[in-house]
């Protein structure tokens, strides 16, 4: 067999559609686009590429397509609710955003948000990122897991799924503990409270990984929609080490934060150290973890080398 005839028959078993990007984009034609150049720059994070043609062509048909979703799911939970004989109650709609670091999906979660937020239906958007869910970093010295963190291990899973299912029982207030990219650590005492939002979007490394041996559940079971943000892990590694040389210029120059000897090092070791993170952190963490997750997606964002959507997968119905 050759291997245009493997790939032929990999395509026809895959569970999902593949849209082009041009293709894509013309779904999304008669939707207004409601932010301005400032505000999409404003939600850009450091290293993507963002501007007012990829959120036309990308994110203003997956955000009609979200607001679909989550118009129907809450239509079958009222008929649901009627055919059992209950009083319907206002479910969250939950989506999860996963895909590797610095892959562009925090980006990704932050656009949702102000997007969703402009549909009628569901004014109040609420987004938490899994970082508040990594025990603090004590507690991973002690677990030996500082060379681990972001793996699946380094998080509190229970803690994240009871948090999750507590919003998907529509409990009025929960609350999540709160992560400091520059101290790169917990911050004690400090929480986010979440009040009943009608779509909370979970953004994370590891968000739709399967159930833990000794849990009945995943967190992604609680998830209405999944969304994968995907690139080739070579394309991933350049922008990494852009982020962190960007960094190394910028928010490691405060001595408060946890990375600031990297911002006094010779330019060469800092790089190598970046790459060394790279290679022995998050490239097992991706190839183990993370990217076995994909099939798990309900739609797959694919990226090119210049971070741009190139075309989008959908899970078939």
């Amino acid at each position: 067999m050759t291997k245009e005839d493997n790939a032929s028959k990999t395509a026809e078993i895959s569970p999902f559609v593949v849209i082009s990007r041009q293709d894509w984009a013309e779904l999304g034609r008669t939707t207004e686009q409601p932010l301005t150049a400032e505000e999409i720059k404003q939600i850009q994070g450091l290293g993507d590429v963002l501007d007012m043609q990829e959120v036309a062509d990308v994110y203003l048909p997956l955000s009609q397509l979200l607001n679909l979703y989550v118009s129907e799911t809450q239509n079958l939970h009222e008929r649901e609710s009627r055919f059992l004989g209950e009083r319907a109650t206002r479910v969250p709609f939950i989506i999860g955003v996963a895909g590797s670091v610095a892959v562009g999906k925090s980006t990704v979660a932050r656009l949702l948000k102000e997007l969703l937020s402009r549909w009628e239906g569901t004014p109040k958007v609420a987004l938490v990122t899994t970082d508040g869910f990594l025990y603090p970093n004590a507690e991973l010295e002690r677990r030996d897991l500082m060379s681990r963190k972001g793996f699946p291990e380094s998080y509190d899973r229970k803690a994240l799924l009871k948090f999750v299912s507590e919003i998907k029982s529509g409990v009025s207030k929960v609350s999540a503990p709160v992560y400091s990219h520059l101290a790169y650590d917990i911050v004690p005492g400090e929480k986010i409270t979440i009040e009943t939002p009608d779509v909370l979007i979970v953004e994370g490394l590891n968000v739709l990984q399967t159930p833990e041996k000794d849990q009945p559940l995943a967190l992604s079971d609680f998830f209405d929609f999944k969304i994968y943000v995907d690139a080739d892990p070579v394309d991933i590694r350049t922008w990494y080490l852009e982020r962190f040389k960007k960094l190394r210029a910028g928010a490691f120059t405060n001595p408060k934060s946890f990375f600031h000897r990297y911002a006094e090092m010779e330019f060469e070791d800092a790089l190598a150290t970046a790459e060394g993170f790279w290679e022995n952190i998050n490239l097992p963490n991706l190839t183990e973890n993370i990217a076995p997750t994909l099939s798990r997606a309900t739609l797959v964002l694919q990226k090119g080398f210049d971070h741009a959507v190139k075309q989008v997968l959908l899970r078939k119905s």
